[in-house]
């Protein structure tokens, strides 16, 4: 019988990593003779590693994996981009609720090529362009192995750093507008974080549905070019934290009602619906913009200061306050629906009805890109691997 012998992982910076047990040749026993026959095999993969959970800059590093076996229903991506989101970020430290176990290869989402396929797949074949969906663990190395029914067809047409970033961002803005109320055109969204990708795709996919949006950004340098941006994706106003200070709210809602009343003959109400990802006195911004019987839903916590909301906006206001989080709605089952949505998205970005800011980085600056991704050189677009 054949043996499983561990892989030896070559580390870039020197020492060898064990990571898991795989067969090279497959071993047939017939009338008791023994026969070896070549299995299809992946080629070498280069990838981002973790031994251990912990801060990213420290505790990743660069590995080449040996080739592994692509059994019946598997098939080998050439992976070309995967981003670093900040949920890939907190897997590695260790504190997301849903992580591989350790130790592992980093990365949730990404876009390929079918590089090759088991002898059982059908319907893909080398050369088409696929996605993780739903997204799965280990997308940042340069090929991937897994079971066909992980991998999404796409239009070849598709900008790969698109499709490389469609799953986490633009669908959480998609199914928060979608799922909470139902909205018709003419309502109003508000929003903190509106820079975000999230917060760009709610401009976007609101604007295509004649939904109005007052978004709130942090302060900061270049905050004024950052407004302009937002107006030109589709926003009806936007203004910094420090505008907003509570005192003048009520006062700067009530002009923009008579704003948007003069500009839509009266048909725009306060904000039926706000989202927050920010968190602190950003949250209860968007509370205070919300009319009697609103609801705010919360998706991220980037301050990583508590939500706080008033007893008078509770009672009085008779204010909802919601979380959502696209891992819990992927994992009910909707992988069909989400695969459809997805279509939907990128349909629009073919179109040029949806974009968003990302930097496209080499592979090789893995470690550059991760330093932006994790704030250290300022505020940063979203970070894109490309492999």
């Amino acid at each position: 019988m054949a043996s499983a012998r561990f892989l030896s992982l070559k580390s870039f910076h020197g020492a060898a990593t064990t990571l898991s047990p795989f067969h090279r040749p497959r071993i047939h026993q017939t009338s008791g003779k023994v026969r070896a026959f070549s299995a299809l095999m992946s080629p070498a993969s280069t990838a981002i590693f973790y031994q251990n959970h912990g801060p990213p800059d420290t505790v990743t590093k660069v590995i080449e994996i040996p080739p592994v076996e692509v059994k019946a229903n598997d098939v080998c991506v050439k992976m070309l981009a995967s981003p670093i989101n900040p949920s890939d970020i907190n897997r590695i430290e260790g504190v997301y609720p849903v992580r591989p176990p350790v130790p592992a290869v980093g990365g949730y989402e990404g876009v390929g090529e079918v590089h090759s396929v088991g002898s059982a797949v059908q319907g893909l074949s080398p050369g088409d362009l696929v996605m993780a969906s739903p997204p799965s663990d280990g997308t940042w190395q340069t090929h991937v192995v897994k079971d066909k029914s992980l991998w999404h067809k796409i239009d070849k047409s598709t900008p790969v750093e698109y499709a490389a970033t469609v799953t986490i961002n633009p669908l959480t803005a998609l199914r928060m507008i979608e799922d909470y109320l139902e909205l018709k055109a003419g309502d109003a969204i508000v929003q903190n974080g509106a820079t975000s990708m999230v917060g760009q795709c709610v401009i976007q996919l609101a604007k295509i549905r004649g939904i109005h949006t007052i978004n709130i950004i942090r302060d900061r340098t270049g905050s004024d070019e950052a407004k302009e941006k937002l107006k030109k994706l589709g926003a009806d106003e936007v203004y910094t934290e420090s505008q907003l200070d509570i005192k003048n709210v009520k006062s700067l809602l009530l002009g923009l009602l008579t704003h948007f009343s003069f500009m839509f003959k009266g048909n725009v109400p306060e904000p039926v619906l706000g989202f927050n990802c920010v968190g602190g006195n950003a949250a209860s911004l968007v509370l205070k913009f919300l009319r009697q019987g609103g609801t705010m839903v919360t998706y991220g916590g980037m301050s990583k200061k508590p939500v706080t909301v008033s007893t008078s906006s509770l009672i009085f206001k008779e204010l909802s306050v919601k979380g959502f989080w696209l891992q819990k709605w992927i994992s009910t089952g909707k992988t069909e629906e989400c695969r459809e949505m997805i279509d939907y998205l990128l349909g629009l970005v073919r179109e040029g009805k949806l974009k968003y800011d990302m930097e496209l980085v080499p592979f090789s600056e893995f470690h550059t890109a991760l330093d932006k991704a994790l704030g250290k050189h300022g505020s940063q677009p979203k970070q894109v691997i490309k492999f």
